[in-house]
């Protein structure tokens, strides 16, 4: 019979796992739709950037997941708690980074559009 400690530590293994795939798939992903677009835009660098980004994102929420389950529920020693922090705000500190780069605003400034559909007045000067 599995104990706790290593099924929390397989569910970890597994969302790591999860979290590279979605990486390498994001990239896979982004270079065939480059591929596909090249000749058809004048922006199509751009569009492969943004679409990278998007797939390391997800890839990296899923790594930081699984480091929390595992450090958590594995090994909750302080030196785990510490690294775990560290690893978070590395990762979110890209996470930031990268949402920046894809849309071109802080993630907690609404873009105009999402102002103008809560106050459809703000549009209208």
């Amino acid at each position: 019979m599995l104990s706790f400690t290593s099924t929390v530590e397989t569910v970890g293994l597994v969302i790591d796992a999860a979290g590279v795939i979605v990486i390498v798939f994001g990239l896979l992903i982004a270079a065939y739709k480059f591929v596909q677009s090249i000749g058809q835009s004048t922006d199509t660098y751009r569009q492969l950037r943004q679409d990278i980004g998007r797939g390391i994102l997800l890839g990296l929420e899923l790594l930081v997941a699984a480091d929390i389950i595992r450090t958590v529920a594995v090994k909750p020693t302080m030196q785990g708690v510490l690294i775990l922090g560290l690893i978070v705000l590395i990762r979110t500190f890209l996470s930031m980074a990268l949402q920046v780069e894809l849309e071109g605003r802080l993630p907690w400034r609404r873009s105009v559009q999402e102002q103008n559909v809560n106050n459809p007045q703000a549009g209208i000067h």
